[in-house]
């Protein structure tokens, strides 16, 4: 059993890891710093997790652990690293963004991954450190990876995509209280959102020829958890030659399907997968991508990263249910 440390442990994040990890069987959770919660029960602040687990939040590090998960506001991991050591052989996850971008990717002599399993899982195997994606990155990247791999964007690509509640985190703010979230939507970060730099890097890692703008409007959406997210740009090809060469292109993943119906949230709500659905009109194809902005946009998929990592089954822990209805 590897052992697990995890940092930041009072957020949505570190929550949605403490659930899968208290049920993964080949991992172990060592400790869960919170420097606020220090000696409190972690069902004190995860309250469904009364009667799971006994642990309490701590202010002290085990620097010799197996795998460390950082679940920090963005911008704190460097700061944390800077400030703690860790023992040459743990490995370490970060699902902030301070580590995504290629130009932040060596820190402290340490060569972070970006982890992306559909993208680049052979680098992922053989990483010590990994840059987990954003949300919003990870489905707009599904839903355009494969017309980049085929060298078929050449147009603007224009996304659409709305995102739940706890996309915020658990700190306040005037867009977060209930009374203004309920029954509203907005948008928020018009065509400069973090994450544009991150998808922009995975598209031309596979087409390098790239010099279209992906246009990007995020919003808020009036529910807890899930992406739903629209993209549409030219494409010349028929509907089955799409269908075939997303399929083709993700013939090996094991959590991103292509689905033959259009798409609505609670299909993947609660569970690490993406589902894709194409349609075309004219001369304009549509993807809709779809994910759990918790579970594959964010924790879900740190434990996939984390299972590549020490040579687990991929899928290992995250056999998931969608609660449907």
């Amino acid at each position: 059993m590897i052992q697990v440390g995890i940092i930041g442990g009072a957020g949505y994040t570190a929550g949605e890891l403490i659930r899968l990890l208290l049920h993964h069987n080949k991992a172990v959770i060592n400790f869960v710093y919170s420097t606020s919660n220090a000696g409190n029960n972690i069902s004190h602040i995860h309250q469904d997790l009364v009667g799971a687990t006994a642990l309490k939040f701590t202010g002290e590090i085990n620097s010799k652990i197996d795998v460390l998960f950082l679940c920090l506001g963005h911008g704190n991991s460097k700061t944390f690293l800077e400030e703690n050591t860790f023992s040459e052989s743990t490995k370490i996850i970060d699902l902030g963004n301070d580590f995504r971008l290629e130009k932040d990717q060596v820190f402290q002599g340490k060569q972070f991954v970006y982890g992306l399993a559909e993208l680049q899982k052979a680098k992922i195997q053989s990483a010590n450190y990994v840059a987990n994606p954003g949300c919003f990155a990870t489905a707009i990247q599904l839903a355009l990876l494969p017309l980049a791999n085929a060298n078929l964007l050449h147009e603007n690509v224009h996304v659409n995509a709305v995102t739940g509640a706890t996309g915020a985190g658990t700190s306040l703010s005037a867009t977060t209280h209930f009374t203004w979230r309920d029954n509203n939507f907005s948008h928020y970060k018009p065509f400069t959102h973090q994450h544009l730099g991150e998808i922009n890097e995975s598209v031309k890692m596979l087409q390098n020829n790239f010099d279209s703008e992906i246009i990007l409007i995020p919003n808020r959406g009036d529910f807890s958890r899930g992406i739903f997210a629209t993209a549409y740009t030219n494409f010349e090809g028929t509907l089955e030659a799409a269908k075939e060469m997303y399929k083709t292109f993700f013939k090996e993943a094991k959590f991103t399907f292509i689905s033959e119906n259009e798409l609505h949230l609670k299909q993947v709500v609660n569970t690490n997968k993406c589902f894709i659905h194409l349609h075309k009109h004219g001369n304009k194809l549509l993807i809709t991508s779809i994910i759990d902005n918790l579970l594959k946009g964010a924790s879900g998929q740190a434990i996939q990263n984390m299972n590549l990592m020490f040579g687990f089954e991929e899928t290992e822990g995250l056999n998931l249910k969608a609660n449907f209805f």
